[in-house]
């Protein structure tokens, strides 16, 4: 598949995942009366079956990525070049500011506003670099030996962290960015995006680390 089809097929899913993620923000809190546990639930379920069509729809074109630390330890396994992996990081941001663009635009929102969600602190933090830890952990093991199955198996995964983590499993820095300028439901402060970037790119690399060692073939036993 050439590069170019890889990419846009990696900024259209990008794009579609935040405006599935923002969009059902937008709709759960509406519909919800005020109560943000059935906000929640509306944004999770919408979001892992958003999830899981949007790896099914362009998993085969580009890998189905749509997210900059799946791509740099894709790249560390040599799976990606440099300049292949600059050009998915570039899409998957551009599409995430594209895909809250376009939800907020169906919802007759702002185009683009600062959030103000707080979404701060030591718990939050070590809560993102948990979701990414486990995501990397599902997509890393899942792919190596039931290729099969990792849709639904990162798809269920997302569904789950949305209530296990405290901060509902952003797992991902392209989504973090676009997330910032959505001051709705999903959104997240400015200010507290550094800490999350941080958090998911180090639970990125202990995943990365470990799971190269567990995955590993034993070597024989020298005659």
């Amino acid at each position: 598949m050439t590069l170019s089809r890889r990419l846009v097929a990696e900024a259209l899913g990008t794009a579609f995942l935040l405006a599935v993620v923002v969009g059902s923000g937008i709709m759960g809190e509406r519909l919800a009366g005020g109560s943000v546990g059935l906000a929640l639930l509306a944004n999770t379920l919408a979001t892992g079956a958003g999830l899981l069509a949007l790896i099914l729809t362009f998993g085969s074109v580009s890998g189905a990525h749509f997210n900059p630390v799946v791509s740099l330890v894709a790249a560390w396994q040599g799976q990606l070049r440099g300049a292949e992996l600059s050009g998915y990081v570039l899409v998957q941001v551009l599409g995430a500011l594209a895909g809250v663009a376009a939800a907020h635009l169906m919802f007759g929102e702002p185009l683009f506003s600062a959030s103000l969600h707080a979404r701060s602190g030591l718990a939050q933090c070590w809560s993102e670099g948990v979701a990414t830890f486990g995501l990397l952990a599902v997509i890393l093991s899942c792919s190596r030996h039931r290729p099969g199955i990792t849709p639904f198996a990162v798809a269920a995964y997302i569904t789950a962290a949305y209530w296990f983590t405290s901060s509902t499993s952003f797992a991902n820095p392209a989504v973090t960015l676009a997330r910032a300028l959505s001051d709705t439901f999903a959104g997240i402060r400015p200010q507290d995006v550094p800490g999350f970037i941080l958090s998911q790119l180090l639970g990125a690399a202990a995943a990365a680390g470990l799971f190269r060692w567990l995955l590993s073939e034993p070597q024989p036993p020298r005659s």
